[in-house]
């Protein structure tokens, strides 16, 4: 079995991980929140590595470590260790032993690739130097020897294990193992002509990175060609490092501009025939968003229109390079893609049909599709939305998934038949353990690592064998382990003067006294990447705030409005439909307004603040109910939506061309001349995400409208502002000192 590791990962999280785990839209998107834990070491994830963070044994009943130079596979129920490669064999000649971010053993188990020496492109590390270890004879062996060092990505064995295949400054190769030949599949590679990989846009916003996949039977690689050649460069200028400014150039599609012409093609590795694939449409009008084999001469490959109101599944023959589609799903609004992971298609009967996720009903469901697409047949029935699959196990006829029907906050596993007769899904959580639990669940179904945590409860781990749901170590298992934390925290349920129902949470200070009055922090998002109201440990307090908030006397608040990915179906998170900026900033006014009702809340001491989208509803929030809210901090906003990607805003928002008031009466630059409280507006000249261009557009409009305001540019720093000694620990004090000065703390 051929599986993948990661070594020590730490992926960077964003506001959507730490705040909302919950991937109702592909991961790459929740990047535009900011990064929560910013003082984190960024180690990223291949994108095999992706499906999860434990790292399997191939028989799925343990798991691998790294541990003082050594891999070990560890028995989660005994915690027995077996060491399967020692120190010594990870050791070049005269080098030191060799530190893998992550590693990959062929499918015979005779050999294993590691991944070593990582650089970060765009978001994570994903180029870097591969090496290969033959099991038997212990040799290492350095692939891609006249390649730059530090320039090979997403390498991986053919499935017979005699080659390995890896992108290159943009062109794909093959490595032969035994004889160490190497072929340039690709010659045209450039920045603009992105051959086995993606441009900055389909990284963010459809999680693509690794572009090109492996035919069964090891004679051929499909890959993806993305042709940026015509997409206009945003220049972002390094002024810190050199004298004179440096130009860095990121290919950037704004909204209403037409996407990079993305193309499928076939290349026989023995002779290097190139055959590319004819898919209906204007490349340059369609998004190409998933691909895999799915025959010895077919690839199936979904494909998107530009305004991603309309999903094709097609087929395409890899001799002829015919495609026809076989089955296809459409929205008013937006179509969400099928799962964040874009490596894998979930088949089952043996190839006769495959597992897919739709939300065509008006709920985010399970269906089971024919191969040939004529009989759709849906899993989990009812008025509820599913959150993400974790598992197909054919053997035990069941879909393993994570949903919470009667609470969107919470979310718990569950299984449904495969095949046979309608059956309710089977609740395999405790339901004692009321919270958010997630779990990765080992190839073939058998145990699966489970983590649980609610507002009172810290994250708690176990390993649980499935499908029973039994702790492998009784001793360390969740129920035998909970330990409540006393919390302030309360959530509740509002009703807005428009009769929406919004879920939200208080925490309260330490001491608190109702009798008193006491100053607010509203935490912020807004947007449809993500929500600030899930039920877990640690989601109430404020991360940048430097010192202890609640001994110092806030209130901390959060609101979740219509558009979230919350599991409350299609309607409620398609109403924000070209109403970014309005739907949003209404709800959370309204909200507001509802919970200051309450006597303990100070009136006149009320702020909000946020991150990238939370930025941006941050300003709308300043400019447009300053009666409400008198204090703000927006970082790293977009404070012009014609300034962003096409990807996510045109999914949102639709085409400017076409509806340009929805795009400027959704922006918070609009708006501008209403503020009239204290706002500290923080970016970072290197943003590659949300430009800098958007802090200048809205400074101009204050500035036009002489409103007063602080400004942080914090230089060369990109989106997470992680970047340069100092940065995080001198933002959370400016933060803090802002807030205290201008939104003092303590009751009165």
């Amino acid at each position: 079995m051929n599986y993948t590791t990661v070594i020590g990962l730490h992926k960077k999280e964003n506001h959507a991980e730490v705040l909302s785990k919950r991937y109702k839209q592909p991961l790459a998107i929740f990047t535009r929140l900011g990064m929560a834990v910013l003082f984190l070491v960024a180690i990223a994830i291949t994108s095999t590595a992706q499906r999860g963070k434990v790292n399997w044994s191939p028989d799925g009943e343990g798991y691998i470590s790294y541990k003082a130079g050594n891999v070990v596979q560890i028995d989660p129920k005994s915690g027995k260790e077996t060491t399967l490669i020692n120190a010594e064999d990870l050791t070049p000649p005269g080098m030191s032993v060799l530190q893998p971010q992550s590693f990959e053993y062929s499918r015979d188990n005779s050999s294993v690739l590691f991944f070593t020496n990582t650089a970060k492109v765009w978001r994570y590390n994903t180029r870097g130097d591969y090496w290969v270890l033959d099991v038997r004879s212990r040799k290492l062996k350095k692939l891609g020897r006249d390649l730059p060092s530090q320039s090979l990505m997403f390498a991986k064995f053919s499935p017979d294990g005699n080659y390995v295949a890896y992108v290159s400054e943009h062109n794909l190769f093959v490595e032969n193992l035994q004889t160490g030949l190497i072929k340039k599949l690709t010659s045209n590679g450039s920045r603009k002509m992105i051959n086995g990989t993606f441009d900055w846009v389909y990284e963010e916003e459809f999680n693509e990175r690794d572009g090109f996949r492996w035919s069964e039977d090891s004679k051929q690689i499909a890959f993806w060609q993305i042709d940026a050649t015509k997409i206009r460069d945003y220049y972002m200028l390094n002024t810190i490092d050199s004298s004179y400014s440096q130009i860095i150039p990121v290919e950037y599609p704004k909204v209403g501009e037409a996407p990079s012409p993305a193309k499928i093609a076939v290349v026989n590795i023995s002779n290097g025939y190139t055959k590319f694939m004819d898919i209906e449409g204007d490349p340059a009008q369609h998004y190409l968003t998933r691909m895999e084999w799915s025959g010895p001469s077919e690839l199936i490959i979904q494909q998107l229109d530009r305004k991603q109101q309309e999903s094709r599944l097609i087929y395409a023959n890899t001799a002829t390079g015919s495609s026809y589609t076989f089955w296809a799903e459409g929205d008013k609004a937006w179509v969400d893609l099928n799962t964040d992971n874009p490596v894998g298609w979930n088949w089952v009967n043996k190839g006769a049909d495959f597992i897919w996720v739709s939300e065509k009903d008006g709920w985010r469901h399970i269906y089971k599709i024919s191969r040939d697409g004529k009989n759709v047949e849906l899993l989990t029935k009812g008025n509820y939305d599913i959150g993400e699959v974790l598992s197909i196990d054919e053997k035990n006829n069941s879909v393993y998934f994570t949903a919470s029907p009667y609470n969107p906050t919470q979310e718990y596993m569950y299984r449904v038949k495969i095949n046979g007769p309608d059956a309710n899904p089977e609740l395999l959580t405790e339901k004692d353990q009321v919270g958010v639990h997630k779990y990765e669940v080992a190839p073939g179904g058998k145990i699966a690592k489970h983590t649980f945590s609610n507002r009172n409860t810290p994250q708690l781990t176990e390993w649980v064998s499935l499908p029973t749901h039994k702790p492998l170590d009784k001793s360390s298992s969740i129920e035998k382990n909970i330990k409540t934390v006393p919390s302030n925290v309360e959530y509740v349920k509002i009703t807005t003067v428009d009769n929406i129902e919004l879920d939200a949470w208080i925490n309260k200070p330490a001491n608190f006294d109702p009798k008193k009055k006491y100053p607010s922090i509203f935490y912020v998002y807004g947007e449809p990447a993500a929500s600030t109201v899930m039920d877990e440990f640690g989601n109430h307090n404020n991360f940048l705030y430097n010192g202890d908030i609640a001994a110092d006397g806030y209130i901390q608040v959060s609101i979740d409005n219509r558009g979230t990915p919350m599991l409350k179906g299609a309607a409620w998170r398609k109403s924000i439909y070209r109403k970014i900026g309005e739907v949003n900033i209404k709800d959370i006014a309204h909200g507001a307004k509802k919970l200051l009702e309450n006597s303990y809340f100070d009136k006149e001491r009320v702020a909000v603040w946020g991150w990238s989208g939370g930025g941006s509803t941050t300003l709308h929030l300043m400019f447009r109910y300053p009666e409400i809210f008198k204090t703000g901090v927006a970082i790293a906003a977009v404070g012009n939506q014609l300034f962003y990607d096409n990807i996510y805003q045109e999914r949102y928002m639709g085409l400017p061309q076409e509806n340009r008031d929805d795009f400027v009466n959704g922006s918070p630059a609009t708006y501008a001349k209403g503020l009239q409280g204290n706002l500290l507006y923080v970016h970072g000249t290197g943003d590659d995400n949300v430009h800098y261009s958007n802090a200048e557009y809205l400074i101009n409009e204050l500035v036009k409208y002489n409103r007063q305001f602080q400004f942080m540019a914090y230089p060369n720093r990109s989106h997470g502002l992680s970047e340069g000694k100092g940065t995080f620990l001198h933002l959370a004090t400016m933060y803090t000192e802002f807030m205290k000065k201008n939104n003092p703390p303590g009751a009165r």
